[in-house]
Formats: structure tokens, sequence, C-alpha cells
């Protein structure tokens, strides 16, 4: 099938049928995972002739069934992401791999604990967080379920959602059905109960922009803004446990601005241990954005006593990051250090 004929197929048959799929049982299966990523997809091919030969290509360059070829598929799928960096909006979907690594190590989320990232983009956090889970503390085949099922992530957008979902599977997600495609603003804060209460956040959201009319109306009135990251931020404050940690990049504005900000920032230190913020140079999301970010480290259950400040250099003979020369994790090691030796000298 090709040509006209092919185009047909896919735009009346296949993608309508993907869209329609049957849940089957309780909405673990992998055909609600198709479907959930198919339902805002849509078919952007003009040539049926053209369509056939990417077709083609990927018949001829991949064994699906061969590990070494997942293997290379999945080296592939990386470097998408990465480019994505220079593609316009679709630049936010993605967070430098040393920021997440850093932040995901900090963190230290354990076996049995659940994650969220309620921004997921691309899953970038969730990836590295399943790498570190499974290298730390995953020792069994049950150990692995645990995990899998502890995973959870929600993004708004069509496309992002659909590349998190692959990027599940690219994982050893077996059905990634704890990705959801949803605004997580959407849902009114009073909602959430005690089963959507996570252990461990650790997120990205977007900032710099405002979401639609009557958003804001899902949140207290003293608290209600339309700036996204705000929301954001109030929203993790509310679904973590006590005693539950969040790691989230945070533009300087959400940090020093006043008004809705400070309420927002003043809840913050009354309701959790602000214990660590790292400052990042500019240049860390190029070419996205130049605003200056802080990585934000906090426990909620305990008021805030003293905050940990430490301002990220460039290393030497660098004067900005940019695509071809990003953060790196090496980067991160006097942190590290920093980090374990007040670690230390709390306990001591």
């Amino acid at each position: 099938m090709t040509g006209d004929r092919l185009l047909e197929f896919c735009n009346n048959e296949l993608f309508p049928q993907l869209k329609e799929l049957s849940l089957g049982g309780n909405g673990r299966s992998r055909g609600f995972v198709v479907r959930s990523v198919f339902e805002d997809a849509y078919q952007y091919m003009k040539s049926g002739t053209l369509l056939r030969q990417v077709i083609n290509k990927l018949n001829e360059a991949i064994d699906f069934n061969d590990s070494q070829n997942r293997h290379l598929l999945g080296d592939m799928y990386e470097q998408i992401l990465k480019d994505l960096q220079s593609a316009g909006n679709a630049g936010e979907y993605y967070t430098p791999r040393a920021v997440t690594q850093f932040m995901v190590e900090m963190v230290d989320p354990q076996l049995g604990e659940t994650v969220l990232d309620p921004a997921c983009g691309t899953g970038g956090f969730l990836t590295c967080a399943i790498e570190h889970i499974r290298r730390h503390y995953v020792k069994t085949p049950d150990d692995e379920q645990t995990m899998q099922a502890s995973v959870r992530g929600v993004e708004k957008k069509p496309l992002p959602h659909l590349l998190c979902t692959t990027n599940m599977l690219r994982h050893g997600i077996d059905i990634p059905s704890n990705i959801r495609h949803d605004n997580t603003l959407a849902r009114p804060l009073r909602d959430y109960g005690p089963k959507d209460r996570v252990d461990v956040i650790l997120t990205n959201p977007p900032f710099g922009g405002m979401e639609e009319d009557g958003i804001e109306s899902n949140f207290p009135k003293m608290y209600q803004t339309r700036e996204t990251a705000d929301l954001f931020l109030l929203l993790i404050m509310h679904v973590l446990k006590p005693g539950g940690r969040a790691a989230i990049v945070l533009p300087d504005g959400t940090m020093f601005g006043e008004g809705v900000k400070t309420r927002i920032k003043e809840r913050l230190l009354d309701e959790c241990n602000l214990h660590t913020v790292v400052r990042l140079p500019n240049g860390v999301f190029a070419p996205d954005t130049g605003i200056k970010t802080n990585l934000l480290f906090f426990t909620k259950g305990e008021r805030t006593k003293h905050v940990w400040y430490y301002e990220h250099p460039y290393p030497a003979g660098v004067k900005s990051y940019n695509k071809t020369k990003p953060i790196r994790i090496e980067e991160f090691a006097a942190e590290k250090k920093w980090w374990k030796r007040r670690k230390e000298n709390e306990q001591a």
C-alpha cells in the first residue's frame, strides 16, 4: 500500500481505530496506553509515497524483536529528545540530563515510594528516577514490579505525552498507564484526596506562561493567579505526603516576586522545610530561555529554619552554555560534596 491509498488508510482507518481501542480490564492494558496516546494525535504526512519510504526505511533499519536493535532505537530516541531543545517551542519539553540526574540523586527516591512529575514533558525526570531506583534498590522481579507501579506522570500537550509514553516503554515500563494525558492544574485542589498523595515530586514545570481563564479558580482565593509556575508550586505542596520530598526548577520571578508570589512563598516556608536552593547560571536551558533558574529542594511537614544556598559557577574557560556545550553532571561534584558534608554535620 502506498500513495493516496496509504494516506486514506492512515487517516480514515488506522488513526480513528487507535483512538477508539477498547480499554479493557482496569485501564492498565496496552490498548488503554495506545488509545490515550492517540486520542489527540494526527497524521501530518501529506505524501503517501514519502510515508511509504519512511516505513520502508524503518523496516530495513530496525528489527524490533532484536534487543541490540531496540538499544539502537533507544539511542536514536534520546538524540531526538536532545534535538528538541533547538526546535522552537518544542524545546520546553527537555530538561538537561545533568540537571535531572543531580536532582534525582539528591532526593534519592526509594523503592516503594510514589514518584510524580505533574508536568512530565518527555519524561526526563521519570526515566532518571527509574534508572536510579533500579541501580540502587531493585534486587528481585517483585521489586521491579513495585517500582513500575510507583512512577506517575501527567502531561498536558499531545506530542510530549506521546514521547513520554514511548520513553517509558524504552526504559522497560511494560504498560505505562500511569502516564496521563491531562492538565494537572485543571483539577480543583480540594478534590485531591489521600490516594493522590505522593512521596516524591521531581519536576520542571512550565514557567513564563499564563493558564487559561478559570484555571485559577481551582485554587484558594488568596493564592489565585494565572502564572503557571506559581500554580504548580501550590499543587506540589498540596499533593506531597507529610515527610514527602520535592525538587523543582523555578525561575527568579517565583522566588523574588511580590503580591500573590509572596503569599505562596510564605506558605512554602511555613508548611515545608525549604532546606536547599541551588542557583543555576544563564544558558542552562538555552536556547529555550535565558531566564535565571533555581533548583528548590524541600520536605513537607516542618517549617523552614535555615536555607542552604549554593550558586553554581561556570566551569573554567566557559562563559555560557549552549546546545553543543551543555551543562555536565561532573560539574555538580562540588554541590554533591557540599551536600554530603552538610548532612554529616547536621547528624553529628
